[in-house]
């Protein structure tokens, strides 16, 4: 077996399918592509690489698929698995810092040879099942931290978002479709503190002025930038194409559309 033929499975609590990551995972691609964005920088995951995608970071990716096939290994390191193996094992700190919400691992042959010895633990439904899915994670981490032992920092670093420039984490970050719960969290704050420092500032409701910031942004897009609807609306943190299409117009009263033919 080739690890480009390994098949997908999934190890762990499921993870949400908010733009927020919510604990710690591990993927590997075998076949297709992966997009990141972290609201700093852009990531790219190409068949046969692996990362390290970071807890209480808002994230967006995306899969390519390529020959209409997308194959990944997911293992969850959440919180109490991480506590657990801790007290198990002499954790070593490398004082070791980074704002990359993923994190590039090298590519070696342990890593190949754990990926290809699971095969034998895959059960009908193609995880891995709960019998042996704790000791193949605990194996994987004790890999990992052998492969990169400043890991550790970031895994093991069991504390909660510090208080934040508000003003500039919102500029930056008002692109990730999250709730108002996990902004406050993110900023460092309680909801309540989190709304009312927002009202300060700008003087707007978090939801309200979220929409219109966005909006503001997909004016710019489509007026300077010349692009359509259809393709910006996912990356500007709407849900559906209709919800965005609806308030812009409420907006703006026109349609992104017809701005767009205006513009030609």
């Amino acid at each position: 077996m080739k690890i480009s033929e390994i098949k997908s499975c999934f190890v762990g609590p499921l993870v949400s399918p908010e733009q927020f990551i919510a604990e710690h995972f591990f993927i590997f691609l075998a076949k297709g592509m992966m997009n990141g964005y972290d609201g700093n920088k852009h990531y790219k995951l190409k068949p046969g690489e692996s990362c390290i995608i970071r807890k209480n970071r808002l994230a967006r990716y995306n899969k390519v698929k390529e020959n209409n096939e997308f194959e990944k290994v997911i293992f969850i390191f959440d919180e109490p698995f991480l506590k657990s193996f801790q007290k198990k094992h002499n954790i070593l700190f490398k004082n070791y810092t980074s704002k990359d919400a993923f994190v590039k691992l090298r590519k070696d042959s342990l890593i190949d040879s754990f990926l290809l010895s699971l095969e034998p633990y895959y059960n009908d439904s193609g995880n891995i099942g709960a019998v042996f899915s704790d000791l193949k994670r605990e194996e994987l981490l004790l890999i990992l931290l052998k492969l990169h032992p400043e890991l550790s920092d970031i895994l093991f670093d069991f504390g909660i978002p510090g208080r934040l420039d508000l003003e500039k984490f919102m500029q930056q970050n008002y692109k990730f479709n999250v709730s108002t719960e996990r902004f406050a969290f993110l900023t460092g704050r309680s909801l309540s503190a989190f709304k009312r420092d927002f009202k300060t500032i700008f003087n707007e409701t978090p939801n309200r002025w979220l929409i219109k910031r966005r909006l503001q942004e997909a004016r710019f897009l489509i007026e300077e930038k010349k692009q359509r609807p259809t393709d910006i609306y996912m990356d500007l943190g709407f849900e559906d194409l209709s919800h965005f299409s609806f308030a812009f117009r409420k907006e703006f009263g026109i349609t992104a559309s017809e701005l767009l033919e205006k513009m030609k």
